[in-house]
């Protein structure tokens, strides 16, 4: 009985001595592969095509990536419950008063569901809400989220004014919850993706 118990816990530590081992190697395989595997979530398909609008149009490419995330999750064929559609999740409306203040001519609903059409649009709309509210990524973010007229009203108001530390002064929850995972999306995407 004695011997059978010696054999018993040898086995036993040399299972829990392998479990260990194993263990070891997943975690330095992890570290060792972290950026390949965060891409693996963290994917940023039509990266030409949102550098070169960023670039046009003088927005971070990685906070058009974060928003495309949030939206979407770079499904181009995206239509929200409220009707907004695309990468970047625009309202018909709201993408027939850009194409206008563009110069360009009226879109149906389905180009919205192009990704560079969305892209496009979308990233100019990011470099006009910052126009208006000076750059304030916070700002640009609730009004993309939760409407220009209402940041507008709450900044009019004094129930908001601007910044990072203000997020929580954000009158709408979704709002401020979308803003919060988006900044941390743009973090995440600028240290992943960041070798332009």
């Amino acid at each position: 009985m004695i011997v059978l118990t010696a054999a018993l816990r040898k086995r036993f530590n040399s299972g829990r001595i392998k479990r260990r081992i194993y263990f070891l190697l997943l975690v330095l395989l992890i570290l060792f592969n972290f950026d390949y595997i965060a891409r693996i979530f963290y994917q940023f398909p039509y990266q030409d095509t949102t550098y070169f609008y960023a670039d046009k149009y003088h927005v971070d490419p990685f906070l058009l990536a974060a928003i495309m995330k949030t939206e979407s999750d770079f499904n181009n064929q995206a239509v929200s419950d409220k009707g907004a559609r695309g990468l970047m999740q625009i309202m018909p409306e709201t993408g027939q008063w850009i194409v206008h203040q563009m110069g360009e001519p009226a879109i149906s609903m389905e180009k919205l569901l192009d990704p560079e059409t969305s892209i496009k649009l979308g990233a100019w709309y990011i470099a006009d809400l910052g126009k208006e509210f000076n750059g304030d990524t916070v700002l640009i973010l609730a009004a993309y989220n939760g409407g220009r007229g209402n940041v507008e009203d709450w900044l009019d108001r004094k129930e908001l004014r601007g910044g990072g530390e203000r997020i929580e002064q954000i009158p709408f929850p979704e709002t401020r919850f979308y803003v919060r995972k988006v900044l941390l999306y743009q973090q995440i995407y600028r240290y992943l993706y960041n070798t332009r």
